[in-house]
């Protein structure tokens, strides 16, 4: 499945510094379901796409406190959070709101 994946406010560097990833998702069906949930999507995120420091956009199965989800400009918790299904072409965002200082 193509998505485009996008991390900003400082979570790009954990993917060697790009910012915007077009990528091929491939995932196994679970419970008979052909879908793509956002929990298959940030587990293949962890294996493929994070270089370093896991712990800084996910804790446990889903992502850190202050990492907002947006699945095509919709905020994740409206539409089911790890739940979410994904489509062809869906567009995810990752954004980082907490800084130091």
């Amino acid at each position: 499945m193509q998505l485009t994946l996008e991390f900003g406010g400082g979570l790009e560097l954990l993917c060697d510094s790009k910012k915007i990833h077009n990528v091929n998702v491939e995932f196994e069906q679970q419970n008979g379901e052909d879908k793509l949930t956002m929990k298959g999507l940030l587990s293949w995120v962890r294996t493929n796409l994070i270089k370093e420091r896991p712990e800084m956009f996910m804790k446990g199965d889903t992502v850190r406190p202050g990492v907002l989800v947006l699945v095509n400009d919709c905020d994740w918790e409206l539409s089911g959070q790890l739940n979410t299904s994904l489509e062809e072409k869906d567009v995810v965002v990752f954004i980082s709101t907490l800084h130091g200082g």
